[in-house]
């Protein structure tokens, strides 16, 4: 059975990984309205991938006794004035949740709560792989400038992302 620490700090992170959701989903949105379809469809599927993220942390809760106490989700930005600035912000927002993420494996170390480490490996995992996408996206829009045929081409290629 884990401790209540343990309980809030999971339930904390998994409300955190629906705002994830919600927030990418917002991106998406953004970027149907400028008729940016692969970029919609990318952070679509972010959207698909951070609620799937939550749901894991949701049935871990239980499976170990817990209990799962949802909080409200705050509105997520929806607009920027540039597409780069929703890359840097994507980036930014991988960056918290890995630190929250790390934060909480700390919490469960300290607990001595090993199932919990053992669960939280896959998470300490998939952000080193969330934030080098992040990252390499921003790259991406920084070496296009404002080349419209580069944003076509980059939108191409990010709308032929399929699910894992």
């Amino acid at each position: 059975m884990m401790s209540q620490k343990i309980q809030e700090a999971l339930n904390k992170q998994l409300n955190a990984e629906f705002f994830s959701s919600y927030f990418y989903l917002s991106m998406s949105a953004y970027f149907e309205a400028k008729d940016l379809q692969g970029f919609a469809k990318w952070f679509r599927l972010q959207a698909d991938e951070e609620y799937a993220h939550a749901m894991k942390i949701f049935n871990y809760i239980y499976q170990i006794g817990g209990a799962v106490k949802l909080d409200k989700i705050g509105g997520p930005k929806t607009e920027w004035n540039s597409i780069l600035e929703v890359f840097l912000d994507t980036f930014e927002h991988e960056q918290k949740i890995t630190k929250s993420i790390n934060n909480l494996l700390d919490l469960s170390i300290s607990e001595k709560d090993h199932a919990t480490v053992n669960f939280l490996q896959w998470f300490v995992s998939e952000q080193v792989e969330e934030e080098a996408i992040a990252q390499q996206n921003v790259k991406r829009m920084e070496m296009l400038g404002d080349s419209k045929s580069g944003l076509f081409m980059l939108d191409k290629e990010l709308g032929s992302r399929v699910n894992q």
